[in-house]
């Protein structure tokens, strides 16, 4: 079993959800491998998220971004205000999406689903470029 680990930084993103597939598939071909195996993609924050979801219709991000402000309000009397008001709603958001995405891997590439695409959540309105952890465990 071969292993092996990138790191990717993205650029600052505004508040929403993003697809960055194109970004992790461009750093993959960086740890070349034509083999089987798995990608673990986990991002080195709190307060952003990464998950799977429908890559082709722009609507859908949207609707991701207006479901969790109504899951998650801003307007809640939070303890944890120090660093603004959308901080601590964004800790919740990244809780729920979660910090880490699995992905197979068939011949060196990404076995996603044809309307499937890798989703950065930004949770926060200015969070800065965010850093991801690229992990690939192959058979070759």
């Amino acid at each position: 079993m071969n292993i092996r680990h990138a790191f990717i930084q993205l650029a600052a993103r505004p508040r929403g959800c993003h697809l960055v597939t194109d970004e992790v598939v461009s750093q993959l071909e960086s740890l070349p491998s034509s083999g089987d195996g798995l990608l673990f993609v986990f991002i080195m924050h709190t307060s952003a998220s990464l998950t799977i979801n429908e890559n082709a219709d722009r609507d859908v991000r949207t609707d991701f971004e207006m479901s969790l402000n109504r899951l998650v309000p801003e307007n809640w009397p939070y303890v944890h205000t120090l660093e603004g008001a959308d901080d601590m709603p964004a800790h919740i958001k990244a809780s729920l999406m979660g910090s880490s995405v699995t992905i197979p891997v068939v011949r060196g590439r990404l076995a996603l689903g044809t309307w499937q695409g890798i989703y950065l959540c930004e949770h926060r309105d200015h969070g800065g470029s965010r850093r991801l952890s690229l992990t690939l465990m192959t058979s070759q």
